[in-house]
């Protein structure tokens, strides 16, 4: 029975950095068809969490191409080549600048439950897991608690 979150949370992380250049991190979001990244420094704690909502620039007036979440997959519903175009207009950007500060986080050992409830309560498609420490363990998604919940049906 999968019961906590160190049960389903996903442990082969790509995680990135404050310097990382924005346009590094939309190349890992678009080739590994996930819609956000932790945002580690040099000691690997969480600073932060860079998501396709932190992309879309109010300065530069770039939106991105709807999608909708499936499973953790995202599907565009539109050609989203306008949007790397637009996007190449604010290159020179970091991580750091566009990422959302002190995201929410959770511990491994918390239930399913409470998980999707804090992932409810703040409209959040995945949560960082953080050890005692502050080190990045795993991430959460909403697909993972999904998957769970199907296979627990069995």
């Amino acid at each position: 029975m999968l019961n906590t979150v160190a049960d389903v949370m996903s442990r082969d992380l790509i995680i990135v950095k404050p310097e990382t250049p924005l346009k590094e991190a939309v190349q890992i979001l678009a080739e590994r068809r996930i819609s956000g990244l932790p945002v580690v420094d040099d000691s690997g704690k969480l600073v932060g969490i860079i998501s396709e909502t932190d992309l879309m620039w109010q300065e530069t007036g770039v939106t991105p191409p709807a999608y909708i979440m499936f499973l953790d997959s995202v599907i565009y519903l539109q050609n989203p080549a306008t949007y790397e175009r637009d996007l190449h207009k604010a290159l020179g950007q970091t991580v750091g600048e566009a990422m959302t500060k002190n995201p929410i986080t959770i511990s491994p050992n918390k239930s399913l439950k409470e998980a999707a409830k804090v992932m409810q309560e703040h409209s959040l498609h995945r949560l960082p897991v953080l050890d005692s420490e502050g080190q990045v363990v795993g991430i959460l998604t909403s697909g993972d608690i999904i998957r769970a919940m199907a296979s627990s049906q069995d």
